[in-house]
């Protein structure tokens, strides 16, 4: 085992924190309180390669591997949660997908635009009445000679509006139920598909997130995404990968909520010295850093694995749980070691603590998370 960082880790983490701190921070309040994306910072992020963090150079990707992934979403969510779940879906679902199950044709056409940043992606998986239970999918795609038409609606889309290219998963053979279930790409601008209500949303204000509505939307036969019947299958193996960047998302925002508390405990003064001083906000920073170290050694794990091309269900699963709600904790300790002002918008705690509650409900929520691993331990 080795747990240091390479000098071009060290190197690549410094280069995110800085242009998180000059690109997002001076805006962050403000792209929250309009609940704006920020799509201006898609080419400056598509120059460092965060558009396209671990999909090979061949298909215009920066090569980086799964522990450099960890790194840049930790460095943009100690800043602003909303910008690293951004990147976490651009990089992770969709073009996920096509790296993982496209053709070179279809990687050729569509991936190499998404990996360098020109184009912008999204996956369309969850449904009204089909989230933890995905197989449950209403939406179908019929085969009608050389195009497939798809009709149904998908909701709590990232980038459902922005998205130049989407992913969206639809029912080819109902009564086979999940293996019935198939992936397709679908560019923005074909007709019958289009964003419906924009979600008005407790944190993760500044990411994009929709519905999708497709109405009788014809989609070429080419642009079936791996084999008819296999899209959930994929999904799940998406998923399993996804969650290692939720994973470091939420221990990125659990060290921004670390470091404020610790900046704010160490300059607010009560009983004439600083808050830093009592014991009390001494074991609330000391369990936080803590908490915080091991949900980083076990989202690296998940990730080291990754690297090495080995099955990370049960490792990715506990990575997520474990992170998700250690950032809860963190947030929320964050808050009040600031009292009264970690309630008012004017400190980053109040921002925090309304982001990081989306941790353990995307990617699959805490119970499912609970649910994987258990099935893993018992099979």
């Amino acid at each position: 085992m080795h747990f240091q960082l390479t000098d071009e880790q060290r190197l690549l983490r410094q280069t995110v924190r800085e242009f998180a701190e000059g690109e997002i921070r001076p805006f962050v309040r403000e792209w929250d309180e309009a609940q704006h994306f920020p799509s201006a910072l898609i080419p400056k992020m598509a120059e460092l390669g965060l558009m396209g963090i671990q999909f090979p150079e061949q298909w215009g990707g920066a090569g980086m591997s799964a522990i450099d992934y960890c790194l840049c979403l930790e460095e943009l969510a100690r800043v602003d949660p909303s910008v690293a779940l951004s990147v976490a879906a651009h990089n992770g679902l969709g073009p996920a997908h096509i790296f993982m199950f496209g053709s070179d044709q279809q990687k050729t056409r569509w991936l190499m635009p998404l990996a360098r940043g020109e184009k912008l992606g999204a996956w369309a998986l969850t449904e009204p009445n089909a989230g933890s239970d995905a197989a449950a999918t209403r939406t179908t795609a019929v085969r009608d000679g050389d195009h497939w038409v798809l009709n149904g609606t998908k909701t709590f889309i990232t980038h459902g509006k922005s998205a130049d290219v989407l992913v969206i998963m639809a029912a080819t053979d109902r009564a086979r139920g999940a293996k019935g279930i198939s992936a397709f790409i679908v560019e923005r601008g074909t007709p019958g598909l289009r964003a419906g209500r924009k979600e008005d949303k407790l944190g993760m204000r500044a990411s994009e997130t929709t519905e999708v509505i497709l109405d009788r939307c014809r989609v070429p036969a080419d642009q079936l995404l791996g084999e008819a019947g296999m899209g959930f299958i994929g999904a799940l193996q998406v998923l399993d990968a996804g969650r290692i960047g939720i994973a470091a998302l939420a221990v990125g925002l659990a060290q921004g909520a670390f470091e404020c508390a610790r900046t704010y405990a160490s300059s607010r003064k009560q009983f004439g010295q600083a808050i830093a001083s009592f014991q009390a906000i001494q074991w609330k920073l000391a369990d936080m850093a803590t908490r915080i170290e091991a949900a980083r050694l076990l989202t690296y794990r998940a990730a080291f694995l990754k690297d090495r091309q080995q099955r990370t269900t049960l490792e990715s699963a506990m990575a997520k749980l474990y992170s998700s709600e250690v950032a809860v904790r963190a947030a929320e300790d964050a808050v009040q070691i600031h009292g009264g002002y970690g309630f008012v918008k004017d400190y980053p705690a109040e921002k925090f603590f309304r982001d990081v509650k989306l941790t353990t409900i995307g990617e699959g929520t805490s119970e499912i998370q609970r649910l994987v691993i258990a099935r893993q331990l018992l099979a």
